[in-house]
């Protein structure tokens, strides 16, 4: 029986990584795997990339609207998983779909993504991820002090800002993600007095 699966982390966990390797795995012992993300994530244009360098074509961008139940019913009902990349993008109805394309057409989803933005609040794909997922798996990574990172602060112009879009993807680097512990979080927060 097939499941759907919800493997999260802060950034630079290796979630893209692990997500490569898995499409990876279907490939060689001669399956079939379908790499998708959502359309809003234009960091890699239509490929999805790691900070180690692994990179791939994605097989499918998902627009906000689409019906995925419909989608993959449609173009790829032949595959033996769907593996999507930053699926905090998607939409509640999406991961519903999602929850369709396991139960109807017995396909594995693994949908890798964070769990929250940089300001602690859930992103909508991932909380409703975190409801109805068979599987949940932490991938995890650290602080620079060495403690378990667990939030994404956002940086900009190399300063820890606090207020803003949930989403912001910056394409020229004026952005950046860390990852970090609570504390060093939130000691970052009280040291610039914001």
């Amino acid at each position: 029986m097939a499941k759907l699966y919800f493997r999260y982390g802060a950034m630079g966990c290796g979630k893209t990584a692990s997500l490569l390797q898995v499409a990876f795995n279907y490939k060689e012992k001669g399956m079939k795997a379908i790499v998708m993300k959502p359309k809003v994530d234009t960091k890699a244009g239509t490929k999805i990339q790691t900070r180690i360098g692994l990179e791939r074509e994605v097989d499918y961008l998902i627009k906000e609207k689409d019906n995925l139940y419909e989608v993959i019913n449609k173009k790829f009902n032949d595959v033996h998983c769907i593996l999507i990349d930053e699926a905090q993008f998607l939409t509640r109805e999406q991961v519903n779909d999602l929850v369709k394309v396991v139960v109807n057409l017995d396909i594995v989803v693994m949908c890798y993504g964070l769990r929250t933005d940089f300001l602690t609040n859930g992103f909508e794909g991932s909380t409703r991820l975190l409801e109805v997922a068979n599987n949940i798996e932490e991938l995890k990574t650290i602080c620079k002090c060495g403690k378990k990172a667990l939030y994404n602060a956002r940086f900009i112009n190399g300063k820890l800002v606090i207020k803003g879009d949930s989403i912001v993807i910056d394409n020229n680097s004026k952005v950046k993600y860390i990852a970090m512990c609570p504390k060093c979080y939130y000691e970052e927060i009280e040291r610039l007095n914001l």
